[in-house]
Formats: structure tokens, sequence, C-alpha cells
């Protein structure tokens, strides 16, 4: 795999490393030691699929409040995806900035998410599907969201948003909700 970080410290895109022939190719989408060896954690504890039967779909801005914060690696199996996280660190330089990254199914593009982190993905086209690996076990009561068109954030989807969950469409906004979320998130 090659794991290139983004500005977004411990958040890296994954891109295989192909090992083709006339069959087609053959590459590695996880490796424990591999991970390790650049600082991420190596846990699934989940494994998670989406199908977004509508191009403008939007699910997110998604996370869990430590003591169980979520690692995502996230992967668009069918269709196409703008993948956007969202730093939640409040000791990172980065606190609130935010990367986005295209994942399809045929540039095989993974995503890491790191623990503390907002994730949220709109479908670019129809009957686009997701895949994701969780290094924590679902914990209801520690879930939380940002709202995906908070002013605050500036989030740049690509597409009017055509789908989304009453849940996502009622995540406070940061002036309601910040200094909670900070202190929260605080290690």
């Amino acid at each position: 795999m090659i794991f290139t970080e983004t500005k977004l410290k411990g958040a890296f895109i994954l891109d295989l490393e192909k090992r083709s022939d006339d069959r087609g190719f053959f590459a590695r989408t996880f490796c424990q030691n591999e991970f390790r060896e650049h600082g991420l954690k190596p846990v699934i504890a989940q494994a998670n699929l989406a199908f977004n039967a509508r191009k403008g779909t939007l699910r997110g801005m998604h996370f869990q409040y430590p003591p169980h914060p979520e690692t995502k690696l996230v992967r668009a199996t069918r269709g196409a995806i703008l993948d956007i996280i969202v730093d939640l660190r409040p000791e990172s330089p980065t606190y609130l900035q935010s990367v986005g990254v295209e994942l399809t199914a045929d540039n095989h593009r993974a995503l890491y998410v790191p623990e503390r982190f907002a994730h949220g993905y709109q479908a670019l086209e129809d009957e686009t599907e997701t895949s994701y690996q969780v290094g924590e076990f679902y914990a209801p009561g520690l879930e939380g969201g940002l709202l995906w068109s908070d002013p605050d954030l500036g989030l740049d989807w690509p597409l009017p948003v055509k789908e989304i969950s009453p849940k996502d469409r009622a995540w406070p906004l940061l002036r309601d909700g910040g200094a909670r979320l900070r202190e929260r998130m605080t290690r």
C-alpha cells in the first residue's frame, strides 16, 4: 500500500500497490504491520457497508466521543464519493480544519480517518456503495455529529443534497455546541 499523509496529521490516503498480470491485478488493502509502521491504529472492530441509491445523498458528519473514539478506513466499492473529514482534536494545530478526498470504485483509493475526527461523504453517482472498517465498537451514547452545512466549517459539497437522514439534518451548529465538543474531545 502507498500511504500519503494529508494536511491533517494522522489522516492518510491509501493507494493500492498493484501487482498486475494478464488476469488483472492483486493488491493488499489492509495490513496490521504496515498500519503500525505509519503510526495508525491497526484494529478493526466492525465492518460496515452503505448503499446510496441516488447521487447527491449525504451521510455525516459522524464521530464517536472518547473513551471510545473510532478510526475508519473508507473505500468506495461501487460508484464514487467525496469523503470529507474534520479534525476535532482541540490540541491539534489543524483543529476544525477539513480535507476532502474523492474515492471511486475505479481509483480503489481509501481514506484512513483517525480517532477524534468527524467523517461524512456525498455520493457522486447513483448506486454508490461504500465499505468501511471501524476501529471501535459502536457506542450509541457516545455518538456525535456536526451539521454538514455549518457555515463555520465551510465544507464544500460538490452537489446539491438530495437525500439526508433526519438525524444528520439536526446536528447542532458549532456556535451552539462547540465549547461542549471541545471539552468532550480533550484528552
